[in-house]
């Protein structure tokens, strides 16, 4: 069936936690208004996340620069995903350097109330992926990484689909196959938990071919390939409130 769609980070940090991500104003933002120009704004979800609090990233802090880049990006997306730092093993030895403090519920309570405000003066809206206090009251439902509704609203169609039973209990996605790989990311951010060897990461990085079946490396003699059984939970069977929404919208579209 073909559907997409993006998941894009951009945070406020810096090079000390982000070492060797481009320049956002120069080089992240405008890919990210490109992108969304190029597939649409419902198919560029922002993230911003994983946060953390320490001496210089205050609740202020992130505050002033979610409205930044809410202004930059307030044409170019219909919502952002936020989430708080999970201590993975690999994590916590990366952040270390960083003196992250421990934040309380009502920490979050205030950020995520604030970005709440921020996000409506620029169309916005606030989702939040995977954490154990409930937001609803401030307005802010559980996000959904793997997003059956985005899925059916983008490719107008149905999905008889489930939970990911293989993700963590807050984890709202539907079932999905990762293809993604450890260390294979160059960017080096100290919160990601993806890599665990920045020499593996580099390495992997270097063997990398667009050609090659692989996410990295050739195929070698001895490597056995299985093809994977799928099965697409597309329901492709128009409902009567589908029919009358297709015929609402059209009219819509006439007397415009």
């Amino acid at each position: 069936m073909g559907d997409y769609y993006f998941q894009f980070t951009l945070t406020a940090y810096g090079t000390d936690v982000e070492k060797n991500i481009p320049s956002k104003n120069k080089i992240i933002i405008p890919a990210f208004q490109q992108l969304s120009k190029e597939i649409g704004k419902e198919k560029v979800v922002w993230r911003y996340d994983p946060i953390f609090f320490n001496k210089t990233y205050t609740i202020d802090y992130h505050c002033t620069s979610f409205e930044i880049l809410a202004s930059k990006l307030t044409q170019y997306t219909e919502k952002c995903t936020i989430s708080f730092i999970d201590f993975y093993r690999n994590t916590e030895r990366n952040v270390k350097p960083l003196n992250i403090q421990v934040i309380t519920v009502e920490q979050q309570a205030e950020l995520v109330e604030r970005f709440v405000e921020i996000a409506k003066r620029y169309n916005m809206y606030i989702d939040i992926c995977a954490e154990n206090y409930d937001f609803r009251e401030l307005g802010v439902l559980p996000a959904h990484c793997i997003d059956k509704e985005r899925f059916e609203r983008t490719g107008k169609y149905k999905l008889d689909i489930g939970k990911d039973k293989n993700q963590r209990e807050k984890c709202g996605c539907i079932e999905s196959i990762d293809i993604g790989a450890y260390n294979t990311c160059k960017n080096g951010c100290l919160y990601c938990y993806a890599n665990y060897s920045n020499t593996d990461a580099n390495n992997n990085f270097v063997k990398h071919n667009s050609e090659s079946p692989l996410l990295f490396g050739e195929k070698q003699e001895n490597d056995v390939i299985k093809e994977r059984n799928v099965k697409s939970f597309a329901n492709g069977q128009i409902t009567l409130f589908d029919y009358w929404e297709d015929r609402l919208a059209e009219n819509l579209h006439q007397c415009t």
